[in-house]
């Protein structure tokens, strides 16, 4: 999880390269619900295979340690006032703003402390 969320992060600055899947309604539609409503994400949403660490290309663990302060370096960085985020675009979501990718990735990270209870 801490090299899913990494690699997630790493994405949205810029330095990894994902598919990406986004007809019409989850552009809109579903983009709308995952990042206005306030109700947790639920579980078993599947990641595309670049950010999937079991049956994907994902970055593999190595030292936990390590591994979580890449992570709490990475988010610091997307969480800067100079991170250039202002209309990437996500693969689900299309093109976010500044303010939904930071919304997306405090979700994001949210939904899998989640899933182990922290």
């Amino acid at each position: 999880m801490i090299c899913h969320l990494a690699d997630s992060t790493r994405f949205a600055l810029g330095q990894l390269t994902v598919s990406a899947h986004t007809p019409w309604w989850a552009r809109t539609i579903l983009k709308w619900v995952a990042l206005a409503i306030p109700v947790p994400w639920p579980p078993g949403i599947p990641t595309i295979p670049e950010l999937d660490q079991v049956r994907g290309a994902g970055t593999k663990p190595t030292d936990f340690a390590r591994d979580v302060t890449e992570l709490q370096a990475l988010v610091e960085r997307m969480a800067a006032p100079d991170a250039d985020i202002e209309g990437r675009v996500h693969p689900l979501f299309g093109r976010l703003s500044r303010a939904e990718w930071l919304r997306w990735g405090y979700l994001h990270v949210d939904h899998h402390l989640r899933q182990f209870g922290a």
